[in-house]
């Protein structure tokens, strides 16, 4: 198990540029199999759930070469209905694959997928999608197989607003016969980027973005070149560092629009922005103040920010509370913040936070990849040395993470 050593109170200075988003990066990457021909997709992230989904197209007959932040697709062959059972337990994205798979050659065959154990999230609303759309599923033997002789357009309505469910329709329906629509879809910047992807590809996509989304199918789509939009959570994640530091970061290469449910919380805890385009500078004067955060859907304040900016109210000075309404066991990077010193207690799905002075440097583990930044932005602000277990966590979801710190002043080694 990799690990890190943190030496913390060093104030972070400096501009660092954010990388393409994972989480964008991922699905647009499983419709590379929708897409006959070449297709050159830029500004992908390097990190180890994109090498895993590399694999995952390679596997079923699709050629794929990645070159530093570019991968080209050649999609030329039949592709394979079968998903490798040792890629899908890696990566619970990787269920990602299954409607443009279905969409494609009419059946596919995957195992339960895995992932980052933070909760249930289950596959049936996917499912449900799709036996919308006309296919038929079966379950046996630890495999979910999917048939349609053809898909056709229907009506998808989904009990809560699922990214990965929506992403999987979408693309799903892109090939289907007739109009699909998608109610209740969730409208995260990244299901946005990928239906950009697919019209560029020949789709007829309208609505992403919104709560509902009308695909008319085509009966082919072709390849494309396509720029993946940048990590709003990596850029979060950043600019906390720089605050919970005491220092002062410009963050290049962001979308600020994509961040400002985070913006309007940090401002009230004191946080002062500087915004030009596509850069966001961050400073405080002070000590901050306290907030009180419920995690929601897009345009809300996500999720995939909660445990980062609880490290960050630790050492706020008043009481906060964060409210997990996404995911029903994402408080296990508490324990680990409490070995430091913070007092946070948890009241089923909110947390109160008293905040503290400082924090003391602990070894501590990762238990899932959110939970890892936000011990590393508790290590960068604790006095005295922090070792971080379970590094593979967090290299899952930020690109180059220990070089992009130590470029702003962080004392960190990563050690194998």
């Amino acid at each position: 198990m990799a690990k890190v050593k943190i030496i913390g109170e060093q104030p972070l200075h400096g501009a660092i540029n954010i990388s393409g988003a994972k989480n964008s990066a991922l699905p647009i990457l499983a419709a590379a199999v929708l897409l006959d021909g070449e297709s050159i997709i830029s500004n992908v992230p390097q990190l180890t759930d994109i090498t895993t989904m590399v694999r995952m197209l390679r596997s079923i007959n699709i050629l794929a070469e990645q070159s530093g932040g570019k991968i080209r697709i050649v999609n030329k062959k039949q592709v394979k209905h079968l998903i490798p059972y040792e890629l899908v337990t890696k990566m619970r994205a990787s269920f990602f694959i299954a409607g443009p798979i279905l969409a494609k050659v009419g059946m596919v065959r995957v195992p339960m997928p895995g992932g980052c154990a933070i909760g249930s999230r289950p596959v049936d609303i996917h499912l449900k999608g799709f036996q919308a759309l006309g296919a038929v599923v079966s379950l046996e033997h630890g495999f979910i197989e999917i048939r349609c002789k053809k898909l056709k357009g229907g009506q998808v309505n989904f009990p809560f607003p699922s990214v990965g469910a929506t992403e999987n329709i979408m693309m799903a329906a892109t090939l289907a016969e007739g109009v699909t629509t998608i109610a209740n879809a969730a409208r995260e910047p990244e299901i946005v980027d990928l239906a950009d992807l697919l019209n560029e590809a020949g789709a007829n996509i309208s609505g992403a973005g919104s709560s509902t989304i009308v695909i008319t199918g085509v009966s082919a789509l072709h390849g494309v070149k396509h720029a993946v939009i940048p990590d709003r959570i990596e850029a979060g994640t950043m600019l906390l560092a720089g605050l919970i530091t005491r220092g002062q970061i410009t963050v290049n290469n962001v979308r600020p629009a994509d961040i400002s449910a985070l913006l309007s919380v940090l401002s009230e805890t004191g946080a002062r922005f500087e915004i030009e385009n596509n850069s966001i500078t961050a400073a405080l004067g002070a000590r901050w103040r306290g907030a009180q955060v419920v995690t929601q859907p897009y345009p809300g304040f996500p999720t995939d920010m909660q445990a980062q900016l609880m490290a960050y109210l630790a050492l706020a000075e008043g009481a906060s509370t964060v409210r997990e309404t996404i995911f029903e066991n994402r408080f296990m990077h508490i324990g680990e913040l409490q070995r430091m010193g913070a007092r946070i207690r948890a009241e089923e799905r909110t947390a109160i936070i008293e905040g503290v002075a400082g924090l003391s440097g602990a070894e501590v583990k990762a238990t899932d990849l959110r939970a890892g930044a936000a011990l590393w932005l508790a290590g960068l602000a604790a006095q005295g040395e922090t070792t971080i277990y379970g590094v593979e966590h967090i290299e899952r979801g930020y690109e180059k993470l220990t070089e992009k710190l130590s470029a702003l002043g962080a004392r960190i080694k990563r050690i194998n």
